[in-house]
């Protein structure tokens, strides 16, 4: 499940084979409007970012595509002529540039805007502060997961707006709950800035922990990927016991978008 540490990965794997090389074919398919990808044919690329959940690719034409990978999206990079992994008919974007072939698959979102109109997108312009980022401003996360309209929404689902804070995705949310021994269905207006506080220090913490490992699991987040311990606290392991107290791990779909959150109802009471 792509959440901010796997674009982080994804923008570092893909920036040494894709900055300053020029477009030489570019491609894209899948249901609904079609971005004119053909217009970056000629174009240089000149940065690769992640933010949040969205990767940017800007090209010196001052256009941007933006990509967001859902719950099933990937990128892929491949020598030219090599076997993809996944089928072609699941390719939403093809660019290739001298040595790379960039393949993006099972994205909901593909899109090509001006660069000079970041600032005002709709998605975009909206984006919380991004937890990878160098310059993350955890008090300003802090302010808008505080905001009064937020008051009385339950922490979990308010860890998943990625206008209050972007980044994180089902999987940290569990487990940056579970960490911190918070209750998923307490109201922001029941906590303090403290735990506030603390729950954004612990997603920056994991996100960067996990977007600069090199390899094993997907992610860990019990500090071991070992067979003993086991790379997850909570997630993904309702039904069996809590790693730290032995109680039955339960688990809730609840929200707008019905996410599954996965808790231990004993070491979060509090």
């Amino acid at each position: 499940m792509p959440e901010g540490d796997t674009l982080a990965r994804t923008a570092s794997g893909l920036r040494p084979h894709l900055i300053g090389r020029e477009v030489r074919a570019a491609r894209a398919s899948g249901p609904g409007p079609l971005p004119r990808v053909d217009r970056l044919v000629g174009t240089r690329i000149e940065d690769v970012e992640a933010r949040g959940k969205h990767l940017l690719v800007r090209f010196d034409s001052g256009l941007t595509l933006r990509t967001h990978l859902g719950m099933r999206g990937s990128w892929h990079r491949y020598r030219p002529g090599e076997r993809w992994r996944r089928p072609p008919a699941r390719a939403r974007l093809v660019l290739e540039v001298p040595g790379t072939v960039a393949v993006c698959f099972d994205a909901p979102v593909v899109e090509l805007l001006e660069s000079r109109t970041e600032a005002v997108h709709p998605v975009l312009a909206e984006l919380g502060p991004d937890l990878l980022a160098p310059a993350f401003d955890a008090a300003e996360a802090v302010r808008r997961l505080r905001s009064p309209e937020r008051a009385a929404t339950p922490i979990a689902e308010a860890l998943l707006d990625q206008r209050a804070l972007a980044g994180i995705g089902n999987v940290y949310k569990s487990e940056i709950l579970f960490i911190d021994g918070v209750d998923p269905f307490a109201p922001i207006g029941n906590l303090d800035d403290a735990t506030l506080e603390r729950l954004v220090a612990t997603a920056r913490s994991l996100l960067a922990a996990n977007a600069t490992r090199a390899a094993g699991p997907e992610r860990v987040t019990t500090g071991s990927a070992r067979r003993r311990v086991g790379p997850l606290w909570v997630y993904g392991r309702a039904g069996r016991p809590c790693r730290r107290c032995g109680t039955r791990l339960v688990s809730r779909r609840h929200g707008a978008l019905p996410r599954v959150t996965t808790w231990c109802p004993r070491c979060q009471t509090g």
